[in-house]
């Protein structure tokens, strides 16, 4: 058996994330359904997301609507209660060096972009779809592994703008000095949030009931640390109408093996 929730752990959160699983186990053994006693957090991700053993993690919406949307039971997606979105829906902030003169997106077209990778909706999807609005691309892009380096690239003044998940810029601006020299420059259109997700044969109701229970549970310093305000149930049609970017931007190698043959073409 194995669960995780890997999408916004920071060693700050290790308590929360482990008190959050904790009532979620307590709920789903209270309905017969068996979980871990501890998260697998340092587990690759895609292990997790494709394990035959999987009883709860968080994904991605772009991972989810290209790659695990049919290989995977879609639970519920958490409300973060992030300005400008309605509930369980998020959006990317993009940032700039706060001394940057520079004033819109249209004015960093021959810039340095930092993106986590590219199978990212916060870090490179979204910011993809904002600037083909404006008839644009970066000049020139550095992947950088993780939204934090991606700001910490953009602040050390090695890149010069970033698209970061709104739930993770948040926690810089909590737990990073350095996000202090930097400044939001604009924001991507809102789309579906991180949905948790189970294994194939997972009861999606029983599930997300469970989960709900356990955000009911926790204590508001936990609520508050975690940023947590409920679970929403968003259809899977709202995240396969995300568009994607081409498919010639996006890196093969960052999928695991299994997956490098089975690229369903992007919208």
């Amino acid at each position: 058996m194995i669960a995780s929730l890997p999408m916004y752990a920071r060693s700050e959160l290790a308590g929360a994330h482990e008190r959050w699983w904790a009532m979620i186990r307590k709920a789903l053994l209270a309905r017969n359904i068996p979980a871990p006693l501890e998260l697998s957090q340092a587990m690759d991700e895609w292990d997790v997301w494709l394990s035959p053993s999987l009883i709860l993690s968080q994904t991605c919406g772009m991972p989810y609507r290209i790659f695990l949307h049919d290989r995977v039971t879609l639970v519920g997606t958490p409300d973060y209660g992030l300005d400008g979105c309605r509930p369980g829906f998020y959006r990317s902030a993009i940032v700039v060096r706060a001394g940057n003169t520079r004033q819109t997106v249209e004015d960093f077209a021959t810039a340095r972009f930092a993106f986590n990778q590219t199978h990212s909706q916060s870090g490179f999807a979204a910011a993809y779809r904002h600037c083909a609005e404006r008839g644009l691309w970066f000049a020139e892009q550095i992947k950088t592994g993780s939204h934090l380096a991606s700001a910490r690239m953009v602040a050390d003044g090695l890149a010069d703008i970033a698209s970061l998940d709104a739930v993770s810029w948040r926690l810089m601006q909590r737990y990073e000095v350095f996000a202090a020299e930097l400044r939001v420059i604009d924001w991507t259109v809102p789309s579906p949030g991180l949905p948790l997700i189970a294994g194939p044969d997972a009861d999606a109701d029983m599930m997300f009931d469970a989960v709900s229970e356990a955000i009911e549970r926790l204590t508001p310093e936990d609520l508050e640390a975690l940023g947590l305000r409920g679970l929403v149930r968003l259809p899977a049609a709202d995240y396969l109408a995300v568009p994607n970017p081409p498919s010639e931007l996006l890196d093969a190698n960052e999928l695991p093996e299994r997956l490098r043959t089975d690229h369903s073409s992007p919208r």
